[in-house]
């Protein structure tokens, strides 16, 4: 009988067949063709059984159908799902839709936060502490009415998510039993969908269950009617998992369909290649809609923390990461800059050569270059979908863009080809770059792997990416082009069960009884699945943390000695060090039981080579035409070779083999690509700005900088820094200028290029390779003293002249002060605030000044209250500038110094004029911002339009401040840069050439320009945000937000936490506020309350949107937060907030919106009202509340 293996993808759905005398047929569909079909799997599978329209599929036709599919996956990026109902612990109703509070874009002042899944969200009484404590009992009468009302308006599916029920389960699977009872069809249990700790992240995993699984159902349905009596024998309709397993179409859940399709692909290459001898491997997986790439090093690699469309996910899915730059990928022209992505023109208009009307796309540019031949492609265009892809369309349109950007730039025009290679060259880095993220950033070296390339495109830029990547060797198996669906057929049945842990690594006897239980479980569903016992296999692996982070690491659970040594190789190779500790933890256990199904990927691939006439082909690369070899691929003869440049098409994709490479048929009609002669790293394209290499260039410095914050991210201590992500990476030319950075916190950002400014002036004439410095001094470009920042100068070969610098800037737990968390709300000198660190030799010539940085920590007035921990956080700085350092290095091999240096002012250029462009619709404008206090910040911005230069005067701002706020200059300027790259409206880098145009005049001694030794620690977090709201104020552009960090510090000897908390936005001329999220000069993350309760003796009461706090008008001010944190120990709270007094202001007659409050309830009942900067002692039972402001309103409510 036939098997079918499916994967029906968002561009093409791919279908192999094995016959049943076991031959392989391939086929390829648009998956969206409403005139021709209703369901591309069905048709493909009819097709390739050669059945005629309305023809039944005759009976036991089919053994088996194993399918990949993006139902769920597209109902979820639609928001097409079942209305579901969310119920969850009492006061965390907002949970969901607040999650962490960070904002997507991180310079969209239009802030666009997901849409929940969820339609209803009650609130259930009920709670149970993170030991197990029930402090308040589940009233199921309330439950029952909620599901009853819920019902009667049409809710069918309900998710239910409680506080820390991934450990303590009796509340939620009562819930459950009402459920039942009530008739909801679909009841998705938290502890059930995702037994791990978050409540956040397994919220939404049991939303999306809930949401999708009805659709699937409702599509297993559809498919099984479709195939009919066809479906009668052996009778299996299997589904891929996100985990890389198969399971029966009755167990597949929605949690589990979201990487459907791609995790075939993975299960497919890692089999082929390893059947051919290859362990090693980078999956590069092409599509037309995006290019997923993964690493495969001898097990299959899976995150349980994924974010998709918007929806945390914490489930087992294959680690794969996805790029917006598939064949699909739109082509543009924007802001002095050629553009691939992140839009993508899809199945339906597609690229411009589908004859649909679509847009310039990759495919395009293959198309024009010769790398994809119509004849070859299949014809399945035009209204009759019988006609080969229009490459004079393309042509045409290729032509007419070159003209544009000639006519914008002032350039001559290029030649439709080359403006194609340009463009291919810019999506082929951004591929690239997103395999460094999953090999390079995580301690592989890339260089010793093979590149597995499928996908219907992939084969066309493969030898492009190794090259960038220096790669040199490449597999492609048979099916490449349909890989993904081939995958299915050679997966196996896999059954994965979790326990969420968290005891010591010594509680091996514990774990081995859990896992004994998990086990049973997940044997048990292989073997109902018709798997013999003898060919099933049991997986445990222990994911293990050090004490007191979140970073963990998996190894093979065993001995507590196997763990321990296991751990300490896996930290080395992916960080570079061996941690210091005393504990370590398994934090979670992983059962995974593995049915193998008996499918070889060596199976009936072989066949006999066809004779076929030689052809030729034009081929356009590197600037020139060419007339090259055109080779079927199913002429090839074993050990066959053919050197490149050369095209080998085939049914299922086109193979493009670049100059220096050489490709070999080998056993299994696998193709195996060879680089035989050394690529020229040192790569000659002038310093001259050219349009193709800025976008480069900005995407190589960009990547840098995110790789440097990876590093910093996964190395730290502190959760300030791992969690909250409250740090910033950048890199920086020889004279100290912004670069580049990752997106990470705007404060940060602007300001810390004075730090390196000053730390080169400083000590000119005096820097010597491998020295690294540290700062905080507010006062020499600081912002406040736990912003610590480390800077590395990099020096040339010669080691004689600093060619760059980079720097990292973390938000230390504490740095001393008079308060635990180093933020005194009454401090009125910069001492009161914790050690001033100003131009200190972190590391002398390589080597790490360990003792002479403790000493400093050590020596103030206040010192550091956990050295270690700030240790740990300045050895993860050092590490990240030096993932930065070696980033520029690469970079500078392959480019040569002189090309880097001129890009680097190149990038510049390029973010002045567009920050010009903005000056070129600005008028005069100027506002008077008034804070609690009473101090006022003044702007007066006038702008000199024949000059296309503007003035920023903030002349009239209050003197400085006598208690703490006070923000030192490098933040003023820091804010500047931040609303003017908002201006912009454009994805464009923020660096020093924002403030080009720029004359900011900020008097010196005011409250923005403060001298020693004022206090600042409310500078960085609230006069920042004030600052922002007075030049958005005299723009007009948006109303006031919260106008406040909220800042909320708590901690005695034990313990210290510092918070952020967000509020609302301001609403604009166009659209409302955001409600609880952070905005302008912060996007730091919130801790899950289930950890937060884990870690620290408090109590997440109530985390909830404070509706009608936003101000009113046409359009309405976002609203703000209402968090109560009740304290289980006596400890030392700080708060440190503005609008307590003054309101968030409207705009065009806009509402203002609501003040802030700060109170605490004490366990007594008193309540007691606190100022916006203040300190109070807790006790056990107390419990803090706090109101932040809501965002005004934009033109008068009509």
């Amino acid at each position: 009988m036939w098997q079918f293996w499916v994967d029906r993808g968002g561009t093409f759905t791919d279908i192999v067949g094995r016959a049943p005398e076991g031959t392989l047929h391939s086929h390829k569909l648009l998956s969206e063709n409403p005139e021709q079909y209703k369901d591309a799997a069905v048709q493909g599978i009819r097709e390739l059984l050669k059945l005629a329209s309305g023809d039944p599929i005759p009976k036991h036709m089919i053994s088996a159908v194993k399918m990949g599919t993006t139902v769920a996956t597209n109902a979820l990026l639609e928001r097409k799902g079942e209305r579901t109902l969310l119920l969850i612990t009492q006061g965390l109703g907002d949970l969901l839709r607040i999650g962490y509070q960070n904002r997507p874009k991180l310079f969209d002042l239009n802030i666009k936060l997901p849409e929940q899944l969820y339609e209803r969200a009650v609130e259930v009484p009920e709670r149970v502490t993170a030991q197990g404590e029930v402090i308040t009992p589940l009233d199921e009468n309330a439950v029952r009415n909620s599901l009853r009302d819920a019902y009667a308006s049409g809710f069918r599916s309900v998710a239910v998510a409680l506080m820390h029920s991934y450990r303590f389960h009796n509340h939620e699977l009562k819930i459950g039993e009402i459920a039942r009872q009530e008739g909801f069809a679909q009841i998705s249990l938290s502890h059930q969908t995702s037994p791990l700790i978050k409540l956040v992240g397994r919220g939404d995993t049991t939303v999306v269950d809930a949401y999708l699984s009805p659709i699937l159902r409702r599509y297993v349905q559809q498919v099984s009617d479709a195939l009919g009596d066809g479906l009668q024998s052996c009778g299996a309709l299997m589904f891929m998992q996100s985990n890389g397993g198969l399971t029966d179409a009755g167990l597949f859940q929605g949690k589990d369909a979201i990487l459907s399709g791609p995790a075939g692909g993975v299960v497919g290459m890692v089999k082929s290649a390893q059947a051919a001898g290859f362990d090693k491997l980078i999956g590069f997986d092409m599509g037309g809609t995006s290019t997923d790439v993964c690493h495969f090093a001898g097990d299959y690699e899976r995150s349980f923390e994924t974010e998709v469309a918007g929806v945390r996910m914490r489930a087992p899915m294959m680690s794969i990461h996805t790029v917006a730059a598939g064949g699909g990928s739109i082509l543009s022209f924007a802001n002095g800059r050629m553009q691939v992505g992140p839009h993508s023109a899809g199945a339906n208009p597609g690229p411009a050569c589908y004859r649909r009307g679509g847009p310039l796309t990759v495919t395009d540019c293959n198309v024009l270059l010769g790398k994809l031949q119509p004849d070859q492609f299949p014809h399945v265009f035009g209204p009759n979908a019988d006609q080969p892809l229009d490459p004079k369309v393309v042509r045409d349109l290729f032509e007419k863009l070159s003209k544009q950007i000639a006519a914008e730039t002032g350039k001559a025009q290029k030649s439709a080809e080359d403006l194609a290679e340009g463009f291919l060259r810019i999506a082929i880095e951004n591929m690239a770059n997103a395999i460094k993220k999953i090999s390079v950033q995580r301690g592989y070296d890339v260089t010793q792997y093979t590149l597995n390339c499928f996908g219907g495109a992939g084969g066309q830029h493969a030898c492009q990416v190794a090259d960038v990547l220096g790669i040199k060797s490449i597999f492609i198996h048979p099916y490449a082009g349909v890989l993904s669906a081939f995958g299915m057929g050679l997966a196996d049945i896999r059954s994965m069960r979790e326990h969420q842990f968290a005891e010591d690594i010594s509680q091996t006897a514990q774990a081995e009884e859990i896992f004994t239980k998990l086990e049973a479980t997940t044997r048990q569903e292989v073997l109902d699945q018709g798997i013999m016992p003898d060919q099933i296999t049991l997986s445990r692996i222990a994911h293990i943390r050090t004490a007191g982070s979140q970073q963990t690491l998996e190894v093979a659970f065993g001995s507590e000695q196997r763990m321990r040594s296991d751990f300490d190789a896996a930290h080395l190779k992916r960080f570079g060090f061996i941690p210091k500790y005393q504990h370590l933890i398994i934090d979670l256990l992983s059962s995974e039981a593995i049915g193998a199904t008996g499918e070889a990927a060596s199976d009936s691939v072989e066949s006999s080579p066809k004779a076929a006439a030689d052809k030729v082909t034009e081929l356009y690369e590197n600037g020139a035409g060419r007339t090259v070899a055109l080779i079927d691929r199913a002429s090839l003869q074993k050990g066959q070779k053919l050197t490149g440049p050369a095209v080998i098409f085939e049914d299922t994709g086109t193979n493009v083999i670049d100059r220096g490479w050489q490709a070999e048929t080998v056993d299994g009609g696998n193709l195996i690509l060879k680089r035989i002669e050394p690529i020229k790293r040192a790569e000659a394209i002038g310093t001259s700005v050219d349009p193709v290499m800025l976008e480069v260039f900005n995407n190589l410095f960009m990547s840098t900088a995110e790789q440097m914050g990876a590093t910093l991210a996964n190395t730290a201590y502190s959760v300030n820094i791992k969690e909250r992500l409250d740090f910033s990476c950048a890199i920086f030319g020889p004279e100290g200028d912004l670069v580049a950075n990752a997106p990470h916190v705007p404060v940060h950002l602007g300001s810390m290029s004075e730090s390196v400014r000053r730390i080169l002036q400083q000590n000119e004439g005096k820097i010597r390779p491998g020295d690294v410095f540290m700062m905080n001094n507010p006062f020499n470009g600081g912002t406040h003293l736990p912003d610590v920042t480390v800077i590395t100068p990099v020096f040339d070969d010669c080691e004689t002249d600093i060619i760059f610098l980079v720097a990292s800037r973390g938000h230390h737990a504490d740095i001393g002060g008079k308060t635990p968390g180093s933020a005194p709300p009454d401090s009125q000198h910069i001492e009161e605030e914790g050690v001033l660190i100003d131009n200190f030799l972190l590391v002398s010539k390589g080597v790490f000044q360990e003792s002479e940085t403790r000493d400093l920590l050590a020596s103030a007035r206040y010192p550091c209250r956990n050295i270690d921990q700030n240790m740990a956080d300045l050895g993860a700085q050092i590490a990240a500038n030096a993932t930065g350092a070696e980033g520029l290095r690469k970079t500078v091999d392959h480019f040569g110094l002189d090309v880097v240096h001129a890009y680097m002012g190149h990038v510049q250029d390029n973010a002045e004029e567009s920050v010009r462009r903005v000056l070129d619709v600005l008028k005069d404008c100027s506002f008077r911002y008034p804070l609690d206090s009473g101090a006022e910040i003044a702007v007066k911005i006038e702008v000199e339009k024949s000059a296309r230069k503007a003035v920023i005067d903030f002349t009239g701002t209050s003197p400085q401040d006598r208690q703490n706020y006070n923000a030192p200059r490098s933040i003023c300027r820091a804010v500047v840069l931040y609303v003017f790259r908002t201006l912009v409206g454009a994805d464009i880098p923020m660096n020093e050439g924002c403030l080009k145009p720029l004359d900011i005049r900020i008097p010196d001694g005011s409250m923005i320009n403060p001298r020693y030794p004022a206090a600042v620690i409310s500078g960085n977090t609230e006069v920042s945000q004030a600052i922002a709201d007075t030049l958005y104020g005299a723009l007009g552009v948006i109303a006031g937000s919260q106008g406040t960090m909220n800042n909320f510090v708590y901690g005695n000897e034990r313990y210290q936490n510092y918070e952020t908390i967000g509020g609302g936005t301001g609403a604009g001329p166009d659209f409302c506020g955001a409600s609880a999220v952070h905005s302008h000069m912060t996007n730091t993350r919130m801790t899950d309350p289930e950890v937060l309760e884990s870690r620290f003796p408090v109590r997440v009461d109530e985390f909830s949107i404070r509706h009608g706090s936003g101000g009113q008008g046409a359009y309405s001010g976002g609203d703000g937060i209402t968090r109560k944190l009740a304290f289980l120990e006596p400890m030392t709270v700080t708060v440190l907030s503005s609008h307590r007094v003054t309101e968030p202001t409207g705009s065009m007659g806009g509402g203002a919106g609501k003040c802030g409050e700060n109170m605490i309830a004490r366990q007594d009942g008193a309540l007691e009202k606190l100022q916006g900067n203040d300190a109070a002692q807790m006790s056990e039972g107390d419990v803090f509340i706090m109101h932040t402001p809501g965002g005004g309103g934009y033109f008068a409510k009509i």
